[in-house]
């Protein structure tokens, strides 16, 4: 199984993805983990991402797109996997494709989690303080902004490849789990 994960900010593809890895296996691969981690450790890449995230920016598809390609050119690249937080956009997309073809590890889903903005300014302003700096209300704010703008282009694309499944992320966390197992129940062995 390949897949990837898009909704807005706090829609819950974190969650969901964790999920995936923890009951089958599969590798959750977190863009925004990587570039939170790059920060934390000070490196170059950090540095460069550090002012943007914090501002609830989206970092340059060339950046972003070039750590993802580290990732899957390693020896020790998942076979399977969900990608979350990436692509955002829709030139990233086409950059993971090409990616993914060239190395013979082509999509099998994109789930969009579709969600209320109310719900998600709810869900995110409440985890303030539990290790994301940029869930702050301003920050949201603009993350969904920013989400909004880039989003459409993002859905037509995987839509028109047939690949998008469109499920409500506001239930339970149990009840999503078990609607996305089921849209991906053929590609998890």
């Amino acid at each position: 199984m390949r897949a990837v994960f898009v909704g807005s900010p706090g829609s819950g593809k974190g969650t969901q993805a964790r999920q995936l890895q923890d009951r089958l296996g599969v590798t959750h691969i977190s863009t925004g983990d990587m570039l939170r981690t790059a920060i934390a450790k000070g490196t170059s890449l950090g540095r460069k991402v550090a002012p943007l995230l914090a501002a609830g920016q989206l970092v340059s598809d060339e950046l972003v797109n070039e750590l993802v390609a580290e990732l899957f050119r390693s020896p020790n690249r998942p076979e399977r996997f969900v990608m979350d937080g990436y692509p955002r956009t829709a030139a990233q997309a086409a950059a993971l494709d090409a990616l993914l073809n060239e190395l013979g590890l082509p999509l099998d889903a994109v789930i969009n989690f579709q969600i209320d903005e109310e719900m998600v300014l709810r869900r995110l302003i409440g985890r303030t303080g539990r290790g994301r700096d940029d869930d702050a209300e301003s920050t949201v704010q603009n993350r969904l902004t920013v989400y909004r703008e880039t989003s459409r282009d993002l859905l037509t694309y995987y839509r028109r490849q047939g690949l998008l499944h469109d499920v409500a992320a506001a239930d339970s966390v149990e009840n999503l789990y078990k609607k996305i197992v089921k849209i991906l129940q053929p590609k998890t062995v």
